[in-house]
């Protein structure tokens, strides 16, 4: 069902200054501080505006009424397509996101504003991630999402579309800020990711005008605000000259916390968040790490929310890989291990002195059924955590 696009009053001019040419958040909120009241911006001359030092498109746009006019028809299409406009005077509007140095003039969101506002943490990571990696990123925002917080990325291949899914198999909220349109799913796989996204209650939000195509530069310029949602920011696997420096460099402006989980010093994709450890930024193992470097208000509000039954989403580590294990699992589990793939063949190889090979077909059914090791392409099998 459609919902109302714009909300507040002045949300179609904050619109229309969002969609003016060479005008971008800066200049853009320094009008508005200009002039008494933001509708006045567009009943200035043209003579006026130009005395402001605007480009001569962007005064020409105002002036001449292109502004308002692709205003109105990006709220009629929004409405059709149940779409959100939201500006910083509407009720919805994220608080944490006025903080950060630039904020975008106006936000674009699918499914559940008041996501959005949630406490929550930035999952963040190389598009090229080990399966150490995936699953390090599934597993803490599963976790940190089954205990209430919102897991913000921004839905790209990798360690982002991986925290996605780990809040998504715990039942949690997730906010997927794009680089695109809010109506553009790209990567075009994720369509089911962000189909799930909106049926758990999560949202969709961009700042790009609807239709804007997956533009290389649009993505760094987004991440400014996966970071400004959020209370902290998790860096799971990043090389190092990986996008997810910009938003850590962006949590760090924004004074915001900074996690990392260590990884492998041999591994290219360790360099990131080992950097960051070594500059500072929380070692995060466990979901723990996050959880007792929140402020207590948020932890306490949090807590209040959990379903008095809540358990924890995952077994004890003790549980994972310990006395509940047949002597046949031991042995096949040891020769897996959680940050680099091993092939079918190779286990069969290092255990066929005690094992068959159909024994060995068994036992990894049966611990992938469990969720002690998982299965990738090629007949690859990592353990987990």
């Amino acid at each position: 069902m459609a919902t109302p696009a714009p909300g507040s009053s002045n949300s179609l001019y904050w619109l229309a200054l969002s969609l003016t040419p060479g005008l971008g958040p800066t200049r853009g909120r320094k009008l508005v501080e200009h002039f008494a009241c933001i509708d006045d911006i567009f009943q200035a001359s043209l003579t006026e505006l130009e005395g402001l030092n605007l480009q001569a498109q962007s005064a020409q746009h105002i002036a001449l009424g292109k502004s308002l006019e692709m205003a109105h028809e990006t709220t009629a299409k929004a409405l059709a397509e149940g779409i959100r406009i939201i500006c910083r005077e509407d009720s919805e509007w994220p608080a944490r996101l006025s903080e950060i140095y630039d904020p975008p003039l106006v936000l674009y969101v699918r499914g559940n504003v008041e996501a959005l506002a949630r406490p929550g943490i930035a999952v963040v990571g190389t598009r090229h991630p080990t399966p150490y990696g995936i699953g390090m990123a599934e597993r803490l925002s599963s976790d940190l999402a089954a205990r209430g917080l919102t897991i913000f990325s921004g839905m790209a291949r990798g360690v982002d579309s991986a925290g996605h899914r780990g809040a998504l198999k715990a039942k949690g909220k997730t906010v997927a800020v794009f680089g695109t349109g809010v109506d553009v799913i790209y990567p075009r796989e994720n369509k089911k990711i962000a189909e799930s996204i909106l049926e758990l209650n999560g949202g969709l939000v961009s700042e790009f005008p609807l239709g804007t195509f997956a533009a290389p530069q649009n993505f760094p310029i987004r991440n400014r605000i996966i970071s400004g949602l959020a209370l902290g920011v998790l860096v799971v696997e990043a090389g190092e000259y990986s996008g997810t420096r910009i938003t850590a460099r962006c949590a760090l402006e924004q004074s915001r916390e900074l996690f990392a989980v260590p990884g492998n010093v041999t591994s290219r994709n360790s360099w990131g968040p080992n950097t960051l450890i070594k500059q500072g930024a929380k070692l995060t193992a466990t979901w723990e790490d996050v959880w007792e470097e929140l402020p207590t208000e948020i932890r306490l509000q949090l807590e209040s929310e959990r379903a008095p039954d809540a358990s924890d989403v995952r077994p004890a580590a003790s549980s994972l890989f310990g006395e509940d294990l047949s002597p046949k699992e031991r042995k096949v589990l040891a020769v897996l291990r959680p940050d680099e793939s091993v092939h079918i063949d190779e286990i069969i190889e290092r255990v066929e002195a005690e094992l068959s090979s159909s024994e060995v077909f068994a036992v990894l059914f049966e611990l992938e059924l469990s969720g002690k090791i998982k299965q990738m392409p090629g007949k690859n099998f990592v353990k987990s955590f």
